[in-house]
């Protein structure tokens, strides 16, 4: 200020120019709960509730896999058979494993039944709190929180990212300045209709490819409208492949599986992949289960032991109730179509 006391000028001009953004991303705001009043995806479940526990769950499925499959295959399932936080808490851990089965990514459910433990049948409201339970992060927290409780905070996922990217021309940008560029666009008034619109202009309207930039209420402030497929840059993934040779011992009819102890597919039911395989094993088949970061090849043998001498022998009927990968689905139905000849 000068002696008067009287802002000098470059305040006043920064003070006009905060004035200006502050009018533009009101309108901004006005648009993007327009285009929401009127093609928002109302009818998901849950966005149809109010209680943590469900959002939450929802938030941690959605997590590598598209609504549709939630939706159609696991969503309610799973609240049929643990219809609170509390009783997810109790439940042994191999029967959340088992209805997480297909869904992928097991350490989600892992993680989802510790917390709930942890929680003790209580979700915490702030990030700040959300964020210390096992396996949530930064994104997760801030979605629980803005969903579940109503908080004034941005959401950050794939289809946020994407918007941002475009509407400030970001080809790679460092996660501290898609938070910096989501806190500055929050509708603070109405976060949680903002917050679910956003991802659903980014699911409908800003798409990956061929954008539908007329229809965006984003395109007036948008810096990337000409070229939007630009941004973020786009980068080629080399995936590379895994090959492994797995054995299935069998003795007096059934097939041995072990609990998986090491990270990978942790918790769940699986055939033997041993350092060297038994002499004399048959082979049988292969088979292809591709992953978000690797393909596996597993090459299947079999080997018919006189004596038990691994730990745990199952019949098929006994393996359907198990928890097990897509990849050990996979074998079973090899072993279905050979017709099970494993004496």
């Amino acid at each position: 200020m000068d002696a008067s006391g009287k802002p000098c000028r470059q305040e006043a001009k920064a003070l006009a120019a905060a004035s200006c953004a502050t009018d533009m991303y009101a309108q901004t705001h006005q648009s993007i709960i327009h285009w929401y009043t009127k093609n928002g995806r109302h009818d998901l479940p849950w966005r149809l509730t109010n209680d943590p526990y469900k959002i939450y769950l929802s938030e941690v499925m959605l997590q590598q896999t598209q609504v549709k499959t939630v939706l159609e295959r696991f969503y309610y399932p799973f609240l049929e058979r643990f219809p609170t936080l509390e009783s997810l808490g109790s439940a042994p851990l191999d029967d959340v494993l088992k209805m997480w089965e297909g869904l992928g990514y097991y350490t989600r459910a892992k993680n989802l039944h510790r917390s709930a433990q942890q929680s003790q049948g209580t979700l915490p409201s702030t990030v700040e709190a959300l964020i210390k339970l096992p396996g949530i992060g930064v994104n997760t927290a801030h979605a629980v929180a803005a969903f579940a409780f109503h908080q004034p905070v941005p959401v950050m996922e794939a289809n946020v990212k994407r918007i941002l990217c475009r509407l400030h021309r970001l080809e790679e940008p460092t996660p501290k300045s898609l938070w910096s560029y989501a806190e500055e666009l929050l509708d603070r008034e109405n976060s949680y209709d903002y917050n679910q619109a956003m991802m659903d202009i980014g699911s409908i309207v800003c798409l990956p490819k061929k954008p539908l930039c007329s229809s965006c209420p984003l395109e007036a402030i948008c810096e990337g409208r000409e070229e939007p497929e630009l941004y973020p840059l786009k980068k080629k993934r080399i995936i590379p492949t895994r090959e492994e040779e797995v054995v299935i011992y069998s003795y007096d009819d059934r097939i041995a599986l072990r609990q998986r102890e090491k990270r990978f597919l942790h918790g769940l039911w699986g055939f033997y992949a041993p350092e060297e395989r038994p002499c004399g094993a048959e082979y049988l088949a292969e088979v292809v289960q591709q992953y978000t970061h690797f393909k596996l090849k597993c090459h299947i043998y079999h080997y018919p032991e006189t004596m038990p001498e691994q730990e745990h022998y199952f019949s098929l009927e006994m393996i359907d109730t198990l928890a097990i990968s897509k990849v050990d689905e996979k074998i079973i139905k090899v072993l279905l179509q050979l017709g099970n000849k494993l004496s």
